[in-house]
């Protein structure tokens, strides 16, 4: 079959006939704002297609169908492609939009820092309208305040108090040196036996310890007993008046020279006669101390024996460390009491 100028009435010869012509078509070639020649979207003035888009199926030079039916399909795919094109430009048309207001709003902040004399105020200003810290009011009345450049003195060192009579003026007995009735050391307890004191400090020693004592000023010496499983120790501390005396006296302190053993209740008579006993010396400050220490059955200390060693250590090294605690009491008390 074919279509000539005589041929079906919607060809292009019968278009008075054609339920689809121009006139009536709404979607005809000159009515049909999507036709190809009126459509602001078609294949010339698209922005975002590189090629010509199809044709219009119901445009001018698109035949309707034989039948007299409009096609429906080709309606939807051109409805959709419409409506696609709508949409790039209205989301394109959002992003430039979204692009000058925010030129708009950073202007604004812009404008909005600046002062009538079109000077930037300071960066500190913001928003909220916190003034910044040269805007802040001051009180030039008021005193600042002030630091001493002299820096602060050190303690005392503990030590200096026990290094001379003029300093160490704390009480001093037999019961602040050895207080209590027994005194443990490295878990070896001792009881504690008598005390004596005594100003003229020769009587309280034996083999000529009491020159050396004599000679380098010695004011008094304090004794005590301790006594544990058959041994027994008597502790002698000589005062002086510096410590230079009490450093030299101990130097002079030979064999044989030495504090003598303290009785007491309960423990028998030990380091006198022919019993060998072990014997120590020693200083810290202004204080020396001794130590004579022995069996109470009459039994030698021999080199070696262990258990007369520790009971003579013990009893040493706590002497010592009543001196430094002694000491430390004065300095600390010193410090809490400048003017004192």
């Amino acid at each position: 079959m074919s279509f000539g100028q005589g041929g079906p009435p919607w060809g292009s010869g019968g278009q008075q006939q054609d339920p689809y012509g121009s006139r009536q078509d709404p979607y005809g070639a000159q009515q049909d704002p999507y036709s190809a020649q009126q459509d602001p979207y078609g294949a010339q003035q698209d922005p975002y297609g590189s090629r010509q888009g199809p044709a219009d199926p119901f445009g001018a030079q698109g035949p309707p169908p034989p039948d007299g039916t409009p096609d429906w399909a080709a309606l939807a795919d051109a409805s959709a492609s419409r409506a696609r094109r709508r949409r790039r430009l209205t989301v394109g048309g959002g992003v430039l939009a979204t692009a000058a207001v925010a030129g708009l709003v950073a202007t604004a902040i812009v404008s909005s820092q600046k002062n009538a004399d079109g000077d930037a105020k300071s960066p500190s200003a913001t928003a909220s309208g916190l003034p910044g810290p040269q805007e802040l009011p001051s009180d030039s009345t008021r005193p600042e305040p002030a630091f001493s450049s002299v820096a602060p003195p050190a303690p005392p060192n503990p030590k200096d108090f026990i290094s001379s009579e003029r300093k160490d003026t704390a009480p001093l007995s037999a019961d602040t040196l050895f207080p209590g009735k027994k005194l443990t050391m490295g878990g070896r307890a001792y009881a504690k036996g008598a005390t004596a004191r005594t100003a003229d400090c020769a009587p309280a020693t034996q083999g000529g310890l009491g020159a050396v004592l004599r000679d380098n000023g010695c004011d008094q010496v304090f004794r005590v007993t301790y006594s544990r499983e058959g041994l027994a120790v008597t502790v002698g501390v000589a005062v002086f008046g510096q410590e230079s005396e009490a450093r030299r006296a101990v130097a002079k302190t030979t064999r044989g020279k030495t504090v003598a053993p303290l009785m007491s209740p309960g423990v028998p008579t030990f380091c006198k006669g022919g019993p060998v006993c072990r014997y120590t010396a020693n200083s810290y400050g202004r204080y020396a101390y001794f130590t004579a220490t022995g069996y109470t059955s009459a039994k030698s200390v021999t080199t070696g024996d262990r258990a007369a060693y520790q009971v003579g250590d013990d009893l040493a090294e706590f002497t010592f460390r009543q001196i430094v605690r002694r000491g430390n009491a004065q300095a600390s008390a010193a410090v809490a009491d400048p003017a004192g």
